[in-house]
């Protein structure tokens, strides 16, 4: 099934994060969820089986880093291990790299690529 995108959404920037969760009760992921949905940058969050949380978000505009510090504000911790601070750096390297690729100004082919200033 097609999830609709939000209108402020930037479909070419979206990325999608799944994270293990714990500590939080049923009602605070009720609570969490919500508060994540309607933030402006986060285009869709759910709770998955298994305490894993799904969220898809602007790149351009919001991070892993914040997203981390929304989950421990809500009194959530992420699970520790090899494979989450693994998932962690790609995230954030990913996470850079949209941010880059949405700063850049294409130039065409057949002109002179921009000069770099010194």
């Amino acid at each position: 099934m097609t999830k609709a995108h939000k209108a402020t959404s930037q479909e070419s920037f979206l990325l999608r994060r799944k994270l293990t969760i714990g500590g939080l009760s049923a009602s605070q992921w009720d609570d969490f969820i919500h508060e994540l949905n309607h933030h402006p940058c986060v285009d869709f969050a759910e709770h998955k089986a298994g305490e894993q949380l799904c969220v898809s978000y602007d790149g351009t505009h919001w991070s892993v880093d914040e997203l981390l510090s929304a989950i421990q504000a809500n009194g959530g911790q992420l699970k520790t291990g090899w494979w989450t601070r693994r998932k962690l750096a790609w995230y954030r390297f990913t996470d850079d790299n949209v941010r880059a690729n949405a700063k850049h100004e294409p130039f065409c082919c057949s002109k002179i690529p921009p000069m770099k200033r010194k």
